[in-house]
């Protein structure tokens, strides 16, 4: 280290998070302490560094760790994702690589965000397009996900496979396109570019408009947009499309299809009145 403002915040906050933890539970003796939390030899040897060295970081002096470094106090520290990135940023001044985690779920706060949303479908998927939770309102607009398996919840599979899907949509081969090269550009910065390749191959594999717009790399236009799709009772009903990053999950995304007009809106609030 060299004496940044930095590098107090650092130290600062690898004590803070030290102080957090407790012993016992991590196997370590909890036996009476003068300060709470784990000593900074114990989190050295979780880390599998150098004590010495780790209470130089924290003390701000030595050289600047490195990401491998890094990432082993994180998960000595039992970090979440958030703190992890902001571990990265106080010590390197950038957030860590994307790294793609794969999770079959979702935080029950992340459900109740989808929930507030109704009667705006709203649904959060994965960087390979898996969408793990979705509101009231998705179930009645989009699809009933809860009836399908995990594996038939890919959006990329539905809308290349199933005709019904091809059908819903007002102007599938531009949706196609741009699906396609959002699909492309999110795995990559979620790191996730070597865990999509199956999917990638069973789609080129099954499909041929799939096939020609990966080799094509087609780039996607702005995240926000308008769609039309087709609802089997209320017939063309338009949305107000976005996606939005989910903190401290790259891997994620929650994508809201706002209704676009108060007719719109009133005939989806109707639809879910009505439904079971």
């Amino acid at each position: 280290m060299t004496g940044r403002p930095e590098d107090g915040q650092l130290g600062a906050y690898l004590k803070d998070r030290r102080a957090r933890l407790d012993p016992a539970a991590l196997g370590f003796p909890a036996e009476r302490r003068r300060t709470p939390g784990l000593r900074r030899e114990e989190v050295a040897q979780r880390a599998g560094i150098s004590a010495t060295w780790y209470t130089w970081l924290e003390q701000g002096r030595g050289g600047a760790p490195s990401a491998q470094a890094l990432e082993r106090i994180a998960a000595a520290l039992v970090l979440a994702p958030a703190e992890r990135e902001n571990l990265f940023l106080l010590a390197l001044g950038r957030p860590p690589q994307a790294r793609y985690r794969r999770n079959d779920s979702v935080t029950p706060r992340l459900q109740r965000v989808l929930d507030a949303l109704d009667p705006a479908p709203a649904l959060i998927r994965t960087a390979a397009w898996d969408v793990l939770a979705w509101n009231r309102a998705a179930t009645v607009m989009l699809s009933d996900f809860a009836a399908a398996a995990p594996q038939d919840r890919n959006l990329l599979r539905s809308l290349f496979l199933d005709p019904r899907r091809r059908d819903a949509y007002l102007n599938w081969e531009h949706v196609a396109r741009f699906v396609v090269g959002a699909f492309r550009i999110e795995a990559a910065r979620a790191g996730a570019s070597e865990d999509i390749a199956p999917l990638v191959e069973e789609l080129s594999r099954a499909s041929p408009e799939f096939a020609a717009l990966w080799r094509e790399s087609p780039v996607p236009g702005h995240a926000e947009a308008v769609k039309q799709i087709r609802h089997p009772v209320l017939g063309l009903v338009s949305f107000e499309y976005s996606v939005f990053a989910v903190d401290a999950r790259p891997d994620l995304s929650l994508l809201v299809y706002n209704p676009a007009t108060a007719d719109d809106a009133a005939a989806i609030a109707a639809a879910l009145k009505a439904a079971p």
